[in-house]
């Protein structure tokens, strides 16, 4: 009996060191992953384009912030900072400018590696961008923080890990699968309407003081909240929205949010 009970513990010795050596291990490789993961190398990209008005701006497939400034000129002004923690890891993952006088498109492409992905050696990019403000705006699969002042032209932001910022828009305005909160300022709605759709945080609709527009949210998972004196809503059932805004008019409409949706007024005016 004594030998057995020896037999046990020698064992169970033998496990808890194995256990040890192994947790050792990973420690020392997360250890090691960790200090190579800085960004020790980095690349700027500076390039400037002449856009003609109502050009459409594109930009995708992004691993960082992108923040975008406008103002009335017709010259853009490209400014990007990559970082990775090797000049393997930068000349793995590449980032494309092409632009013409009606386009400009940015685009990070998928990087090839399974495991450099995996144990977080991918690189990554800050973009700036001084854009004209009549363009129209395309954003989708971005993994950073999204800002952008006025737009004069169409916005569809999609596909965005990060907070999403636009300072106003006057054209069609579409928001979809955008995992952080929004703040968008709305001078005015074309015929498309605004839509808003899978996202998980707070939204604040910035209006401005004349706009006139029908409110529909469906899919709720928070409230509808209004600032303003000249707007009504109503809650039909649960998760269900309903408001007029003015006189009424266009739609804006919200589907599948996960938080709330705030109706508040413009303060900010155009530089």
């Amino acid at each position: 009996m004594k030998r057995l009970l020896i037999l046990i513990v020698l064992v169970i010795l033998a496990a808890i060191a194995g256990v040890v050596a192994r947790s050792s291990s990973r420690a020392e490789l997360r250890e090691l992953v960790s200090h190579h993961s800085a960004a020790d190398v980095r690349e700027e990209i500076r390039q400037s384009y002449e856009l003609s008005p109502g050009a459409r701006v594109e930009l995708a497939g992004l691993n960082g912030a992108v923040k975008i400034e406008t103002s009335d000129t017709k010259t853009a002004e490209v400014y990007i900072e990559r970082t990775a923690s090797s000049q393997e890891a930068l000349d793995r993952r590449k980032v494309t400018v092409e632009a013409d006088a009606n386009s400009l498109r940015i685009r990070g492409e998928k990087e090839a590696g399974f495991f450099s992905r995996f144990f977080g050696n991918s690189a990554g990019e800050r973009v700036t961008l001084k854009l004209p403000r009549q363009i129209s705006l395309l954003a989708k699969g971005i993994n950073g923080a999204f800002s952008a002042g006025d737009i004069d032209g169409a916005v569809e932001v999609s596909g965005i890990n990060g907070r999403v910022q636009i300072a106003s828009s006057n054209g069609r305005t579409s928001f979809k699968g955008i995992n952080g909160s929004i703040v968008v300022g709305l001078k005015k709605i074309d015929l498309e309407g605004v839509t808003l759709s899978g996202v998980n945080g707070n939204i604040e609709l910035q209006l401005a003081s004349d706009l006139n527009a029908d409110f529909d949210a469906k899919g709720m998972n928070g409230r509808v909240i209004s600032d303003l004196p000249n707007v009504s809503i109503d809650k039909s059932k649960r998760g269900s929205y309903w408001g007029r805004i003015g006189s009424g008019g266009i739609g804006i409409t919200a589907n599948g949010i996960n938080g709330n949706i705030r109706l508040t007024q413009i303060t900010r005016t155009s530089a």
